[in-house]
């Protein structure tokens, strides 16, 4: 079979995977540009670049900078496409995702919140806007919203399904019946919520899979469904151009199944993570002591909140994962070596071809 390739608006990429934006500080330009090289889309994730310094204006100019640093970073080391993940829950996110496009990125990934002024703070309709998405519900109102108010429909969709990474968007409720919210249920409903938007403004929406695909096999059933592409994260922490330490490395290739947990996070979101010494030793502790001067999360309750989920998610960055969260995927127990980025796509293409 021929691979298909993934469009986006003004960008083709020539395989349908987009490398999922991976923080604090997971998929940066090494990781990106790496994908972004084999014909995919490498996504730099933007949350927590910054120093943790002692201001909030001290934050907000080191995360800017830190940014552009990774931007350009990676423009040097490929030609291929890049986007830039932003969580809407990000204090600075405008500053940010404007910093993005004065640095040339043509796809905005927007999650974690949603992104009903988006167009009017990015209005070159040059930049493709890819809002994460978790139903068909949620779908229709933020294009409803920008139909209504902008008169512009989005770029791209990428639908996160229950057994992602990271923060999730649905209930703890939810997320106990997985199998109600997989993607083969949620898949079809959002297809058919954006088609008369499709109509309207002549264009194909690209719905994007993510949350649980692990092989080629799990690529061509998103595609046989209609998926026009994929999303993966998890896949591509075990791979050597990945910056995390090799402690971050080896949670993974150490985790059970029975590791993989849901965690509630000062964020106010569930999130999936694996049940290291961390998060076992704050069972017992209940609460850390948080001194947060520049609340770098609008949606953190500082008061409220067990720990500091900037600070765990850094420290395990930098290999203290006694002392840190680490997010991962539903699948990320099946992962068992460390392999390149070119390694890892020639395998998920050539299983893509077999399926």
């Amino acid at each position: 079979m021929k691979i298909p390739k993934l469009q986006i608006g003004s960008l083709s990429a020539n395989i349908p995977i987009v490398q999922g934006g991976m923080g604090v500080r997971v998929s940066l330009a090494s990781l990106a540009s790496a994908v972004a090289n084999e014909g995919g889309i490498g996504t730099i994730s933007s949350i927590g670049l910054g120093d943790l310094e002692d201001s909030k204006q001290e934050y907000e100019r080191i995360s800017r900078e830190a940014l552009i640093t990774e931007i350009r970073k990676a423009r040097s080391m490929t030609d291929g496409h890049l986007a830039v993940n932003f969580m809407g829950v990000l204090s600075n996110v405008n500053d940010l995702i404007k910093t993005s496009i004065q640095e040339g990125i043509k796809m905005i990934v927007f999650g974690a919140g949603l992104p009903t002024k988006l167009p009017a703070l990015v209005p070159d309709p040059s930049v493709n806007l890819v809002p994460i998405i978790s139903s068909a519900r949620v779908a229709e109102f933020i294009l409803r919203t920008w139909d209504k108010r902008y008169e512009r429909t989005t770029d791209g969709l990428i639908l996160e399904g229950p057994l992602a990474g990271g923060h999730l968007g649905f209930s703890a409720e939810q997320l106990e019946h997985p199998e109600d919210y997989s993607l083969e249920k949620l898949l079809p409903e959002v297809l058919e919520a954006i088609k008369s938007y499709e109509d309207k403004y002549g264009k194909k929406i690209p719905v994007i899979t993510g949350g649980g695909i692990y092989n080629g096999k799990d690529i061509a059933r998103m595609l046989y469904l209609g998926a026009s592409g994929v999303q993966m994260g998890t896949r591509f922490v075990c791979t050597e151009e990945c910056d995390v330490s090799q402690q971050f490395k080896q949670a993974y290739l150490e985790a059970k199944e029975k590791d993989i947990v849901i965690i509630k996070s000062p964020v106010g979101m569930p999130g999936r993570a694996i049940n290291n010494r961390f998060l076992k030793d704050l069972e017992v502790k209940g609460k850390l002591k948080i001194n947060c001067p520049y609340r770098c999360l609008t949606a953190c309750k500082v008061k409220t909140a067990r720990y500091c989920i900037a600070l765990a998610l850094v420290n395990s960055y930098f290999g203290d994962v006694d002392h840190g969260l680490i997010f991962c995927g539903q699948n990320a127990y099946r992962v068992d070596k460390i392999t390149t980025v070119k390694e890892l796509i020639q395998e998920l293409l050539w299983e893509l071809k077999e399926a």
